[in-house]
């Protein structure tokens, strides 16, 4: 009997109970984070929004994206920013995922860009372009001057100057770098490794710290903001830096155009980049720690011509347990905040210098911010964002809707002329180098420089300076390129109009000399004076103030730099 009734107990149908909900948060409690400056520039404004908005008090700290994954990990802040997930895989430090525990979440796409201060003829260069190759030269102190031959094959417009390049690189631990680093360690892996051993490093692999040589002309500065403000100065002619595209925008400089595998130069704009993730493998098993995470291989070497070849993505480290003070007001205030600009945010992305995430990363966050403790589950869903990116059939409408480059972006003998980030104004008035032009025009520059003289057009714009160096107008409303052969013209006579003027005034001088001590004499023989020698008292000849104008050329922006890391 006993044993039947055990039996019965085992046999009976195990059903299924629900586990209750999460406790909801009852009040939005001040939340703060810390990491990535990449995408600082969207983060902050995000904050800005919700603050005004619904008086949400969310703080960040653009400490870079090292710092940002320590702090989260020691528990000193609430939610970290990062372009590179803990125990990255290839990196050449450890960087262990901490005991906290936490998911992945991407809040927004982007480019890391080339910013550049290049000046030929006392104008500002904004179109210039580079390959991979010449990326990664410079960066490695391989080519060190801008009129090095393959930069000139990049630029078959651009009379280059011998102007040394100083590679402006972070002197913190960077996502930034982490990206840059990654994609040159996977596409010019010879050219990185020789550098890291010139560096001390035996195998740098992919680094958040930029290696640098003793002796060398690069420059390391703290922050986005203290590259792009090191290399956005007056006297920074020369430098280039790699920042994210918004920073370009901010501070009003030109980016140089990538040249991808397709053959075409391609700036980081938001359909670009939104393009060329679409080759992004992306990590879709929820039981994976690094879930939601991308490998980028197949985004540098994308054959679409639109791709952008350094694009990415940028992630927010979120806490799923109650731990290291993390509370349920805490939650509340984070999941609304991570919801907003998952959805809603997403509609700035662009002006702000980035690219808005997909819909299948949109949706997938969100699913995300359900597993941030006290966090409200309404209304996480995508049905009301007004995400430029989504359509009805799930396709990116931002990478579909995307337009081709223009043909003067393909790699040859063409250069587009319009200016690229944030110095639109078009490159007009230049001549190509003798390792890229063609034979006239690398005559007008030798010769030119040769002449101590300079070239003009018919118009009167000077194309090549006494250096040999290109002069752009950025000002003119012509559009074609010059290029010829200079001409040693004959001296010019003066003229008869001239030689009359000239006479008159010496006339006049001689005259206004000559008769004050003549009208002297004069008066004082009527008065009756001795008729002695008049002693003639000299008088000072007031001299025309010297006015020094200012150059013609003033810098278009500049972005202060800031002690810390964004």
């Amino acid at each position: 009997m006993v044993v039947a009734i055990v039996v019965a107990v085992l046999t009976v149908p195990i059903v299924s109970v629900t586990a209750p909900a999460q406790a909801v948060g009852s009040t939005y409690y001040p939340v703060s984070g810390a990491g990535s400056t990449w995408s600082a520039n969207a983060l902050q404004q995000w904050i800005r929004n919700v603050f005004d908005n619904y008086r949400w008090k969310v703080t960040f700290d653009d400490s870079g994206s090292s710092a940002g994954r320590q702090l989260f990990g020691q528990g000193t802040v609430d939610f970290a920013v990062s372009e590179i997930p803990y125990a990255l895989s290839g990196s050449d430090s450890t960087d262990p995922r901490p005991a906290r525990q936490f998911a992945y979440m991407p809040i927004v796409a982007g480019g890391t860009s080339f910013m550049y201060n290049l000046v030929i003829g006392g104008k500002r260069v904004t179109n210039l372009r580079l390959s991979g190759d010449s990326v990664a030269k410079i960066f490695t102190g391989v080519i060190t001057k801008w009129n090095d031959p393959a930069i000139a094959a990049d630029n078959p417009k651009l009379a280059l100057p011998g102007t040394p390049i100083v590679p402006v690189v972070r002197s913190d631990g960077s996502g930034t770098t982490a990206q840059f680093t990654s994609w040159m360690r996977s596409q010019y892996s010879s050219i990185w490794n020789v550098y890291c051993a010139k560096a001390g490093r035996s195998n740098c692999g992919i680094t958040s710290n930029y290696p640098t040589v003793a002796g060398s002309s690069f420059v390391a500065q703290s922050g986005s903001n203290g590259v792009a403000g090191y290399t956005a100065q007056t006297q920074s002619a020369g430098a280039i830096t790699y920042v994210e595209y918004s920073y370009a925008l901010n501070s009003s400089f030109p980016v140089a155009k990538i040249l991808n595998s397709a053959g075409y130069y391609t700036e980081p704009t938001a359909s670009n980049v939104a393009v060329a993730l679409l080759s992004a493998v992306i990590n879709e098993d929820p039981t994976s720690p690094d879930y939601l995470t991308s490998q980028l291989k197949a985004v540098y070497t994308s054959a679409d011509p639109r791709t952008y070849p350094l694009s990415s993505y940028s992630y927010m480290i979120i806490p799923t347990a109650l731990q290291n003070g993390f509370t349920e007001d805490k939650g509340l205030t984070l999941a609304d905040f991570a919801s907003y600009f998952l959805c809603e945010g997403q509609q700035q992305a662009e002006v702000l210098g980035y690219s808005p995430l997909p819909i299948n990363l949109a949706q997938a966050g969100l699913k995300q911010v359900l597993k941030i403790p006290g966090g409200n589950p309404k209304n996480k869903d995508t049905s009301g964002c007004n995400n430029p990116t989504f359509s009805a059939d799930g396709t990116n409408k931002l990478a579909a809707t995307a337009p081709q480059p223009q043909a003067c972006d393909k790699r040859g003998a063409d250069q587009c002329l319009t200016g690229t980030g944030g110095s639109k104004g078009s490159t007009v008035a230049s001549v190509g180098t003798g390792t890229s032009g063609t034979k006239a025009a690398a005559g007008t520059a030798t010769a030119a420089g040769a002449a101590g003289g300079a070239t003009t057009t018919a118009s009167g714009v000077t194309s090549v300076d006494k250096n040999g160096s290109a002069v752009i107008d950025l000002t003119s409303s012509a559009s074609r390129i010059v290029s010829g052969s200079p001409i040693e013209l004959p001296p010019a006579g003066l003229g008869l109009p001239v030689v009359l003027l000239m006479s008159g005034a010496a006339l006049a001088l001689l005259l206004f000399m000559l008769l004050p001590p003549l009208i002297g004499r004069h008066r004082a023989a009527i008065a009756g004076a001795p008729r002695g020698p008049t002693k003639r008292i000299p008088t000072r000849r007031r001299m025309k103030a010297i006015v020094h104008l200012a150059a013609r050329f003033t810098s278009r922006g500049r972005a202060d730099a800031s002690p810390s890391d964004s």
